[in-house]
């Protein structure tokens, strides 16, 4: 069987799908090549209000440093992110109000819960981040907006493995073939090589951004990776639990007391955490979450995650350093999508290849439009492709 019509009915495929999402993949390769390196910029952004001076006195509990925040009526706590460094802030996050409107997260002196200042870009990384995942559609990761990346991501799939095939040079063994752009070529030609050896530097990059990615736009997804690569004691203690009815003692003693539960978290952890950050439950819920991330962590997704109720009994807990591969598989997710499983140079990597979402959105579209100009509209279905580029 000839390869040429294999190879047309490849192109078509290819071409129509890069034309119909293009322009999402471009907004979500920048995007997320702008959320790369987020914690270093927001680090040296509020680099003046994320440290105090030390003192001998003892930091304000959880509950003394909202008491102190509510007094000052700064707005509903949601987070809380202690550190063990006694000359950290505390970087705090609050709900939402009833109109809907989330106030600037801020630093705070772990002290006397004097507000240092707002964080400076959490603003902007959220709503980066909101069009990365969602597009800014509305209704957030309930709306459709999620559901669109999840198919963009699936048609990049297809897109990849197509251009693959277009893309198979002659001389199969050659690194130059494959890996080396003609630079001596002008026009259309220069286009194609720029688009055919640029995609194959990032194929493999492309293929774990959308197969990680998939895991935040469909629930099936997400079960399906968890069945996969969790183990079976891991799988069941996973599942969500029913909070434990807490005393009538302490829900009839008012709001909820963070104070037994953050004294069991440091009876478990000791002084190994870095940092924790303590989630305080919606609504009328008795059960926090705390993540911490150890002294000798250089990732943030290997953390250790904690559930504790009001009355300091632990719900749940899971030590990353005890889970089996499978189990840290699925927790490092995000590490591995952003690259950051190999460390700062595999971060940059990854923010390199997102950033060239607009190179080939741009080569793509101008190889289509020569194509139409090569191929008039009386012999569109029988003219030969020996005008057209090698490979299309």
């Amino acid at each position: 069987m000839s390869k040429r019509p294999i190879k047309a009915a490849f192109l078509q495929v290819h071409s129509i799908i890069g034309l119909a999402i293009s322009l999402v993949l471009t907004v979500i390769g920048l995007t997320g090549a702008t959320m790369s390196f987020e914690d270093e910029i927001g680090d040296w952004l509020n680099a003046g209000i994320m440290h105090v001076e030390a003192r001998p006195a003892p930091p304000l509990t959880p509950d003394g440093l909202i008491a102190r925040l509510q007094a000052g009526d700064a707005g509903r706590v949601s987070a809380l992110t202690l550190s063990s460094d006694p000359a950290a802030s505390v970087h705090v996050r609050f709900a939402r109000s009833e109109g809907g409107a989330r106030p600037a997260a801020a630093y705070v002196d772990p002290y006397d819960g004097h507000v240092l200042g707002t964080a400076r870009g959490d603003g902007f990384f959220a709503t980066v981040r909101q069009l990365h995942r969602w597009l800014l559609l509305p209704g957030d990761a309930k709306g459709w907006g999620r559901q669109i990346t999840g198919v963009t991501a699936i048609c990049l799939m297809i897109m990849l493995i197509s251009g693959l095939v277009l893309r198979w040079p002659r001389h199969v063994r050659s690194v130059k073939a494959w890996l080396k752009p003609n630079l001596s070529m002008r026009g259309r030609g220069f286009q194609w090589s720029l688009h055919s050896v640029a995609g194959t530097w990032v194929m493999l990059i492309y293929l774990v951004m959308t197969t990680t990615g998939l895991w935040w736009s469909f629930d099936w997804y997400r079960d399906g990776a968890t069945w996969l690569f969790s183990s079976r004691t891991v799988a069941a203690t996973m599942q969500p639990k029913p909070a434990k009815p807490v005393r009538a003692s302490v829900t009839d003693a008012g709001p909820l007391t963070l104070d037994r539960a953050w004294s069991a978290f440091l009876e478990r952890q000791g002084s190994r955490y870095a940092t924790a950050q303590v989630t305080l439950p919606n609504g009328a819920g008795t059960v926090l979450r705390i993540r911490s991330v150890a002294r000798d962590v250089a990732r943030e997704g290997a953390r250790d995650e904690f559930r504790i109720d009001a009355t300091g009994r632990v719900v749940s807990e899971e030590i990353y350093a005890d889970k089996a591969f499978g189990d840290k598989v699925l927790a490092s997710v995000l590490d591995i999508h952003q690259g950051a499983i190999l460390g700062w140079p595999g971060r940059l990597l990854f923010m390199l290849a997102a950033s060239l979402m607009p190179l080939f959105m741009v080569t793509g579209f101008l190889l289509y439009l020569s194509r139409r100009k090569l191929r008039p509209a009386k012999r569109r279905a029988t003219r030969s492709v020996r005008t057209l580029v090698p490979g299309e």
